[in-house]
C-alpha cells in the first residue's frame, strides 16, 4: 500500500497505539492543529507505514501486544529509510528503567499517559523544529555537492546521510569495512594520531571515506567522494591538454607505477611509455616524475597520503 501525502497538507504524524480510543483522541487533536495524521495499531503496520509514508514524527505506544514499542523503535532506527524520523514514546510506565529503555531503543522523547494533548502538541512542535533545521543543513550540504554521512562511534551506525551520499554508496558493500574503519579511526584519534581514509574499490571506481569531524560521544561526520580512472584521465586531458595516452600514463605515474608496469598495463613498451612521459613533462613544465605527479594531484585534489610515491626519474632518463 502506498501513501500519497497531499503536499498542501501539514506535517505528517504517525500515531501508533493498539487502543482505538487513544488513536481517535490523538487523531482529532492533531487534525485540528493542521497535521496530516496516519495511524497504526501494531508494530508491524507502523514499520510499513513509516517506510512508505516517511512521516515527520512518530508517536509510539510503548506497551502493545506482539511487537511492543521498544522493539518497533529499534527496527525503525536500524533502517536507513526511517532512522531519521523522531520518535516520541507514549507510556504509562514512569519507572526509571522504562524511561531508560525508551531512550536506549532510540526514542527522542516520551510523554506519559493519560495524555495531555497540549503537552503532546508542544513536544511535536519542538522535535519537528529541530528535525527541520537538521534537514535544512543536510540539504545545504547536498546542494553544494557534498556527500556526507553521520555515524555514531559507539556502534558504527549511520544516523543520517545526504542524498548524494546515499547515491554514491549504492553498489558498494560498506557495512563491515566501514564499521571496522570507524573503530580504527576512533582508536587512532583517542591516541592523538591520524588514520588514513577508507577506500572501497568497485571495478574502475573508488569510494573514499574521510573523517571530517570528531566527537567523543555524539556523531562523527564522514565525507565521501568517488573517483574513477576514466574521470581522472578525462580531467587530466582537459587540464593539461594531454592526449588520451599521455593522460593514461600520467594517471599511472600518480599511482607510483614504473614505466615497465605502465607498459604492461597499457600493452605497450616501457620505451614508448617514456616518450609519452617526456611529452607530459613538457606540457606540465616539470622535469621529474615526482613533480609531474605533484602537479597532477594538485589539480585533481588528491591528497598525497592517498597516492603512492612515484619513482623519481627526470625526462629522458632510461625507461624503468
Amino acid at each position: 500500500m502506498n501513501f500519497n501525502i497531499d503536499p498542501a497538507r501539514g506535517d505528517v504524524v504517525l500515531v501508533v497505539d493498539d487502543v482505538p480510543e487513544n488513536l481517535a483522541v490523538l487523531h482529532d487533536a492533531l487534525d485540528e492543529s493542521g497535521y496530516t495524521v496516519l495511524v497504526a495499531n501494531n508494530g508491524a503496520t507502523a514499520l510499513q507505514r513509516a517506510a512508505e509514508a516517511q512521516p515527520d514524527i512518530i508517536l509510539l505506544d510503548a506497551v502493545m501486544p506482539g511487537m511492543d514499542g521498544f522493539e518497533t523503535c529499534r527496527h525503525l532506527k536500524a533502517s536507513l529509510a526511517t532512522r531519521h524520523i523522531p520518535v516520541v514514546f507514549m507510556t504509562g510506565l514512569t519507572e526509571a528503567e522504562h524511561v531508560v529503555a525508551a531512550f536506549a531503543a532510540g526514542g527522542n522523547d516520551y510523554v506519559t499517559k493519560p495524555l495531555r494533548t497540549s503537552e503532546v502538541l508542544a513536544r511535536i512542535t519542538s522535535h519537528m523544529q529541530t528535525a527541520r533545521l537538521v534537514d535544512q543543513a543536510r540539504s545545504a550540504l547536498d546542494a553544494f555537492g557534498n556527500a556526507v554521512i553521520a555515524m555514531t562511534p559507539r556502534d558504527g551506525k549511520i544516523v543520517w546521510q545526504t542524498p548524494l551520499a546515499r547515491t554514491l554508496m549504492q553498489g558498494y558493500a560498506v557495512d563491515t569495512e566501514l564499521t571496522a574503519w570507524l573503530a580504527a579511526t576512533q582508536l587512532a584519534h583517542s591516541q592523538g594520531q591520524s588514520h588514513p581514509p577508507l577506500t572501497l574499490q568497485r571495478a574502475s571506481r573508488r569510494l573514499i571515506f574521510s573523517a571530517a569531524e570528531f566527537s567523543e560521544n555524539e556523531q562523527w561526520m564522514i565525507v565521501l567522494r568517488e573517483e574513477s580512472d576514466s574521470a581522472q584521465i578525462e580531467k587530466l586531458m582537459a587540464s593539461f591538454k594531454l592526449t588520451q595516452r599521455e593522460s593514461e600514463v600520467l594517471n599511472w605515474v600518480i599511482k607510483g607505477k614504473t614505466n615497465r608496469d605502465i607498459g604492461d598495463i597499457l600493452g605497450t613498451s616501457p620505451r614508448t611509455v617514456n616518450k609519452h612521459l617526456e611529452h607530459v613533462f613538457v606540457k606540465l613544465g616539470v622535469e621529474t616524475r615526482t613533480s609531474a605527479a605533484a602537479v597532477a594531484m594538485g589539480k585533481l585534489r588528491i591528497r598525497t597520503t592517498e597516492a603512492a610515491s612515484p619513482v623519481e626519474s627526470p625526462a629522458g632518463a632510461p625507461p624503468r
